[in-house]
């Protein structure tokens, strides 16, 4: 969370070019951005409080060396004052910083009692005035918690920065160097970088990167790695926004699965058969996806596969030896609950295999086999390309398992045909209206069995994220066990049927919910009389999932844009979750 962005150089045009890379970042954090330059020996500021929208840094002086900061608010309200970057009393020293200082409040107290005065309410200012009396590195080893820190005063023309935990990477261009939070914000200006590992610091000039251990200060020698994605990927080109376009991205996205990364599969497959315990292990979008992966594998390949929630999983990995397959999956690689989980688990030895997006991210360079979704570079919030990518890898992986690698590239592909006819424009027309018809309600339940349970937990948390609509995912069969007594009349019930062996099970479950007033929508290959509405979705075996999905992307999507909310940016949300 937070996006954090640096330039030092011979460009006279800093805050602008540090705007810019704010802008790119903002799906880390919405909640205030700001922007430090130094110009005549003075740091100016510009920050305030919200998202970036239509404003400017113009009026900031020109400078070489700048710094900014899109937060996402953990210490402090929302203001201008709490906005990043945060100064020392004489105005010397500025800071950004991503991630919670834990025991911030012992070297606060101190600090108030020499005399130091606080503006703000964050822990990060603490770390200003700390630097007013001690070397960068020396302050970094006092901090606890998973941090990422960018500092500069008004003499040195440097950054100096230092993680733990929280991502941070360097860009290296010509007479010009880069820090980002993410390094898909340095695709306009360089394609090499180099990611800082935990407790490495840095001292970044215009012509020169000097990386250090911040533990015993010794020299790191570091390899630059040159980055193979487009620019394009990151702009909105004809979509009015970014989720949008991501949902239309998706057949390319698993048509590309289908086609090459047969070899992946078959490398992984092979790393699943020979452990003895594999476990499936992710954060929200992507548990859903490893819930799915539990099921392909029982169902194509006869196999047992466990799945944990990765915030869970650091408290029951009792278990886990040598012999054992960690298989972790996640968009960023940077989600801070998955890295705690999977070193705990690197500490009882087991294997770390990750299923990442970001090639470089932290969780890719901690596994012992890595393996890449290829989705692109994915920017709205809520994942939707990322997700169906997983899914994709996960059915190849069931697949070549079972020895039936072919089969299961056909069954991808039909799903990507399935996906052009629900992303149609007759399709698409059925959703929007459905949207019209449910966007004043409080209340939607979505239910599904088998694969389909997924299904459902996933189309809620869509909805819950952008549309802000409370929604709960249900195994069908567990309705009569609580949850059928909050269905009222209108209640819309959405009910996922696909062309499998919990057809009439999911049905008896849509019934169940008709007879209690429920508007029933069905997602399902053919109609029943039981909906209310109904979205037709052609059946594509297990990856039917995956044309499903999109029917439920879509519907949060316009009810969000229904409610006039940004699709992009849900409130209170950020796209990597870098804090525990």
């Amino acid at each position: 969370m937070c996006g954090i962005f640096g330039y030092v150089g011979n460009r006279k045009n800093a805050p602008k070019l540090v705007f810019d890379g704010l802008k790119s970042l903002e799906y880390r954090g919405y909640d205030s951005w700001g922007v430090a330059v130094v110009s005549e020996g003075k740091i100016i500021l510009k920050k305030k409080a919200g998202k970036i929208g239509n404003a400017n840094v113009d009026d900031l002086p020109e400078g070489n060396l700048a710094i900014g900061h899109t937060r996402w608010a953990t210490h402090g309200g929302v203001t201008d004052i709490n906005a990043h970057p945060l100064l020392d009393c004489k105005g010397n020293i500025a800071v950004i910083h991503n991630g919670i200082f834990e025991n911030y409040q012992e070297f606060k107290k101190k600090l108030i009692s020499k005399g130091h005065k606080f503006v703000s309410e964050t822990d990060t200012e603490v770390i200003s005035h700390m630097l007013e009396t001690r070397p960068f590195r020396s302050v970094f080893r006092q901090m606890e918690g998973l941090n990422a820190v960018i500092a500069i005063n008004n003499k040195d023309k440097s950054l100096v920065a230092a993680r733990n935990g929280s991502p941070l990477c360097i860009g290296f261009g010509e007479r010009e160097n880069f820090l980002a939070s993410d390094a898909s914000a340095l695709l306009p200006y360089t394609k090499y970088i180099y990611f800082l590992e935990d407790d490495e610091m840095a001292v970044i000039e215009e012509q020169k990167v000097v990386v250090f251990n911040v533990r015993t200060g010794k020299k790191i020698k570091y390899k630059r790695q040159k980055l193979n994605w487009k620019l394009s990927q990151g702009e909105k080109g004809k979509y009015p926004f970014y989720m949008l376009k991501e949902i239309y991205e998706q057949p390319q996205v698993v048509s590309d699965i289908a086609s090459n990364f047969l070899s992946q599969a078959k490398k992984g497959a092979k790393l699943i058969k020979k452990a003895k315990g594999t476990y499936l292990v992710g954060c929200g979008t992507a548990s859903y996806a490893c819930l799915a992966g539990e099921y392909f594998f029982s169902k194509i390949a006869k196999k047992h596969v466990n799945f944990s929630v990765g915030s869970e999983f650091g408290y029951h990995l009792h278990f886990l030896n040598r012999e054992s397959l960690v298989l972790a999956l996640s968009q960023s690689g940077e989600t801070m609950d998955i890295l705690e989980s999977v070193k705990k688990a690197k500490k009882r030895k087991a294997k770390i295999a990750s299923l990442v997006n970001v090639f470089g991210s932290s969780l890719y360079r901690l596994s012992d086999y890595k393996m890449l979704i290829g989705a692109g570079l994915e920017k709205g919030v809520a994942s939707t390309k990322a997700f169906t990518g997983m899914l994709a890898h996960l059915i190849l992986l069931s697949y070549s398992l079972a020895g039936r690698l072919d089969e299961g590239q056909k069954v991808l592909i039909s799903a990507v045909e399935s996906m052009k006819e629900v992303l149609s424009p007759k399709v698409v027309r059925k959703i929007i209206a459905l949207a019209q018809k449910i966007v004043g309600k409080r209340h939607i339940y979505v239910i599904g069995r088998g694969i389909s349970y997924s299904t459902s937990l996933e189309t809620a948390l869509k909805i819950k994220e952008i549309s802000y609509i409370h929604a709960e995912g249900l195994a069908a069969g567990e309705l009569k066990h609580g949850p059928l007594a909050l269905i009222e009349k209108g209640t819309p019930c959405i009910a996922f049927l696909p062309n499998d062996e919990t057809y009439g099970a999911n049905l008896a479950g849509a019934m169940e919910m008709k007879a209690r007033g429920g508007f029933v929508i069905g997602i399902s290959f053919k109609f029943h009389e039981v909906f209310d509405y109904y979205i037709p979705v052609r059946g594509a075996k297990e990856a039917t999932i995956i044309p499903n999905i999109v029917v439920a992307q879509l519907l949060a999507y316009y009810l969000a844009i229904k409610k006039d909310f940004d699709p992009d940016k849900p409130r209170n949300l950020a796209k990597s979750v870098t804090v525990k």
